[in-house]
């Protein structure tokens, strides 16, 4: 299981900072997703590890970045002009093998545990 960190509740307007470990995994790629009360889990962002891009969802493009520290070992989502509809359970997950669309929650096959991110109006 990955290891997360970061959640917490902010204003809208504000920054949150979600924390991912990932060691031991060699992953191919590695995203965040996101499970609001009453829709489907979505992806956030992910990164590849074969070259370090990087890829989000139009609803956080701009206000989300998604990165890793110069030695791998963790995995951050920076979220900036936080809104309240980025209110969610927030997981980190890793794919081993190549996966299809980084979209797709079943590629992934080691999660963390999730973080609740509330942003209020």
């Amino acid at each position: 299981q990955l290891a997360v960190s970061g959640g917490g509740s902010v204003q809208a307007g504000g920054s949150l900072r979600l924390f991912c470990l990932p060691s031991g995994y060699a992953y191919r790629q590695i995203a965040w997703f996101r499970h609001a009360v009453g829709k489907d889990k979505e992806g956030v962002a992910a990164l590849y590890a074969v070259d370090g891009g990087t890829i989000y969802a139009d609803a956080v493009k701009g206000r989300f970045t998604i990165a890793q520290d110069s030695d791998k070992t963790t995995l951050f989502l920076q979220m900036n002009r936080l809104k309240p509809e980025d209110t969610a359970m927030y997981y980190c997950a890793a794919a081993t093998s190549d996966v299809g669309s980084w979209r797709r929650a079943d590629y992934y096959d080691v999660w963390g545990q999730g973080t609740q991110v509330t942003v209020s109006s």
